[in-house]
């Protein structure tokens, strides 16, 4: 589903690369958390995943997209293929919240009919099928995050990226959106995060794919934040240009 094979990306202007020879294969149905420290590599390989940004070196395939060759004009339409949800929400202020997930499907060019339907379906899913009419800042950060995701996945991804989407939240708002990625992972969307977040990292024990100074350290299934001690789960990785 998701193939990065010996990925290098170097920023202009940069002194290292941001990702030095990077691999990674990600499956249908897999959850995988991005860990490391600020700078290691994990934003730069969602973008990668987006097409956001194309490899400086090395191959990069999303749902069988190359997204090295693929050309522009198709770009917009890979990415209705992939749900994003950002830490700041990046909801319309000026849109109730029905209205912020709907925007969605009409950009898609989908119809009145079918946005009435799925919009109130996938509001109910996330636990905001009661304040469909309230607007961005009439919400808490909790809430107003559940509607980012809600926007996210309201075409039925088939991978979800989220990119620090409890960074801004407490403990308790943080672990209601892990459990709403969680059922959205169970229905067979794949889902990759980057987090900094150790204790969702802790208490879920999914795969963790741990980056720094633009390698992966480790690739981990059934793990924790920190490094654990080797297992039976535990991915084989290649070593990597660079990697000492």
């Amino acid at each position: 589903m998701i193939s990065i094979s010996n990925v290098t990306k170097t920023y202009k202007g940069a002194a290292k690369p941001a990702l030095d020879g990077v691999s990674l294969e990600i499956e249908k149905g897999d959850f995988v958390f991005l860990v490391g420290a600020s700078g290691s590599g994990k934003s730069s390989l969602l973008r990668l995943m987006l097409r956001e940004e194309v490899p400086s070196k090395g191959a990069v395939f999303v749902l069988g997209e190359n997204l090295v060759a693929i050309p522009s004009r198709r770009v917009p339409y890979f990415r209705r293929k992939i749900g994003v949800v950002f830490q700041d929400f990046r909801l319309l202020p000026n849109k109730t919240v029905f209205q912020n997930v709907a925007f969605t499907l009409e950009v898609l060019g989908k119809s009145s009919a079918f946005i009435s339907e799925a919009v109130p379906e996938v509001l109910n899913l996330v636990g905001l099928g009661e304040k469909a009419d309230r607007f961005p800042n009439e919400l808490s950060g909790g809430d107003q995050q559940r509607v980012a995701v809600a926007r996210a996945i309201v075409n039925k991804p088939a991978i979800l990226l989220a990119d620090e989407p409890t960074g801004n939240l407490d403990p308790a708002t943080s672990a209601g959106i892990m459990s709403l990625l969680e059922k959205i992972n169970q229905t067979g969307t794949t889902v990759v995060m980057a987090t900094h977040d150790v204790g969702t990292v802790d208490r879920l024990k999914k795969r963790v794919v741990e980056l720094a100074g633009g390698h992966i350290l480790r690739d981990d299934r059934k793990s924790g934040y920190q490094h654990a001690l080797p297992n039976t789960d535990q991915i084989e990785l290649p070593l990597q240009g660079g990697l000492e």
